[in-house]
């Protein structure tokens, strides 16, 4: 599931942009989305919003999972990741 953040972030991709992003969802997240991994997927700590980061080219895909669904909270490029999380993130209490 897309939010409507996430699906502007997508919008404005190119279309090679929106292809990566395409594959690496359906590659990474149909399946076991919580599964971590060196490279790809990192849970991120000291935050409850949003849970994970998924690695894809040059964009950061951040979203939660909640019981079998994955929610995907934006598609930030790299340089613009730590913009984004300052002003989006929900810190644990």
């Amino acid at each position: 599931v897309l939010t409507d953040t996430a699906k502007g972030h997508y919008g404005a991709l190119d279309a090679r942009g929106r292809a990566l992003i395409k594959d690496g969802l359906a590659d990474h997240l149909a399946h076991e989305p919580m599964r971590v991994s060196r490279r790809r997927i990192k849970r991120l700590r000291a935050m409850n919003q949003p849970e994970y980061r998924l690695r894809l080219g040059p964009n950061r895909v951040y979203y939660d999972v909640i019981g079998q669904t994955v929610v995907v909270l934006a598609i930030v490029p790299k340089d613009e990741t730590a913009q984004w999380l300052n002003a989006h993130r929900v810190k644990q209490s």
